[in-house]
């Protein structure tokens, strides 16, 4: 049976997002007295459960600084019950990165 060009190209698409993501940095991972600066909590607009967000683990992380940096991560575990994970990062993360973007493929 041969699929419509229409098929397989949505077919193609589906796999793309499974394989790359996009999520927001929230924020660091902390107690109530001090913040690990190279584990971040990421949100993934596509995930909302803990069910969901377990099976990212050992996924690559990368965020983009503006200069060009690239710093590189894996996600670690989920985090909560509302889908969001946690990364650890290569080195300490900037300030700067809460709110942007990263790359999970």
């Amino acid at each position: 049976m041969m699929c419509s060009e229409y098929q397989y190209d949505s077919f193609l698409n589906k796999i793309k997002i499974l394989l790359i993501m996009e999520g927001v940095i929230k924020n660091f991972k902390r107690a109530r007295h001090h913040q690990t600066t190279n584990q971040m909590i990421v949100y993934i607009n596509s995930i909302d459960s803990r069910e969901k967000a377990a099976k990212l683990v050992d996924k690559t992380v990368v965020w983009k600084s503006p200069a060009g940096k690239e710093i590189k991560g894996k996600v670690r575990s989920a985090h909560g019950n509302s889908g969001a994970i946690r990364v650890l990062f290569e080195t300490g993360m900037p300030g700067q990165a809460i709110g942007e973007k990263v790359v999970i493929s």
